[in-house]
């Protein structure tokens, strides 16, 4: 690519909301755990994905549901977008209820060239902030890539049981979860709920899991097996997990916390690493 697109380096913006409990108590309860989270109760972790909506009006939106290029993110001219993956340090909780910002700076672009194509990478540092100071520090990972070639992807068509969890969770991705998920977080791509478009116009075989919704899940998993906190979260997608075909969330512990890892038909579509606190 020829494009030079250094000038949206250092594009900073700043969103506010409030931790309302309903919606992460309603993410809970389409996962099939009661939310139960109470005004000055703990936020879950990675739940803050689910605040600072971008909502535009029709015109503002491109053709993929995503809104349209330009402005804070750079244009890249790629027709798929995609979270490829980021690092998350908690540094204190957020509480239901509280009054939040989220400021957002573009930290890198960089261009790249491989056997998938051209690539576009921007990285984009968060700093969400409770009433008490900064409580998280993220970066995310966003890949642009060329158009897929339709048969390309491949399609998991059956379950396959991973080896080597200590711990495990399997859930059944339907389009009912993904698309409350789009709702819960705002996310209009429409590879997670528009079954024609994903398959003819990005060449999916059915619809798209959400990267985050991986990663929310993967966390749980940890929060569930650990003693003490979680201070560092560090993600990356492999390869699509799909609608219909069940979803197996995986653990190991380690020294310092734990590998995690989602798998699909016997692919690893996600892998991460949690470390405790003090650890």
């Amino acid at each position: 690519m020829t494009e030079d697109f250094s000038a949206w380096v250092g594009n900073s913006e700043t969103r506010t909301d409030r931790l309302d409990p309903l919606r992460s108590n309603t993410l809970l309860t389409a996962l099939g755990v009661d939310g139960i989270g109470q005004q000055s109760d703990p936020l879950p972790l990675l739940h803050h994905w689910l605040y600072f909506w971008d909502v535009r009006r029709p015109v503002g939106l491109g053709p993929d549901g995503h809104p349209a290029r330009g402005g804070f993110l750079p244009p890249v001219p790629l027709p798929r977008r995609m979270w490829a993956g980021g690092r998350v340090q908690f540094l204190m909780p957020l509480h239901l209820g509280e009054k939040v910002s989220r400021t957002s700076t573009i930290c890198s672009v960089e261009a790249k060239s491989g056997n998938s194509g051209n690539l576009v990478f921007v990285t984009v540092e968060h700093q969400i902030a409770g009433e008490q100071g900064v409580a998280i520090l993220e970066e995310q990972d966003i890949v642009y890539r060329e158009a897929a070639v339709p048969g390309s992807i491949s399609d998991p068509k059956s379950d396959v049981v991973p080896e080597n969890a200590v711990f495990r969770r399997v859930i059944e991705p339907d389009p009912v979860l993904l698309f409350r998920y789009s709702a819960l977080t705002m996310n209009s791509h429409r590879i997670h709920y528009d079954r024609p478009y994903a398959e003819q116009e990005e060449a999916y075989p059915r619809l798209v899991v959400h990267g985050p919704l991986q990663a929310t899940l993967m966390v749980e998993l940890a929060c569930a097996h650990l003693d003490g906190d979680l201070e560092y979260f560090d993600f990356r997608g492999q390869v699509p997990a799909f609608e219909g075909v069940r979803l197996h969330i995986c653990g190991a512990p380690t020294e310092t916390g734990m590998q995690l890892w989602t798998s699909q038909g016997g692919e690893t579509n996600m892998i991460a690493k949690v470390t405790r606190r003090n650890s």
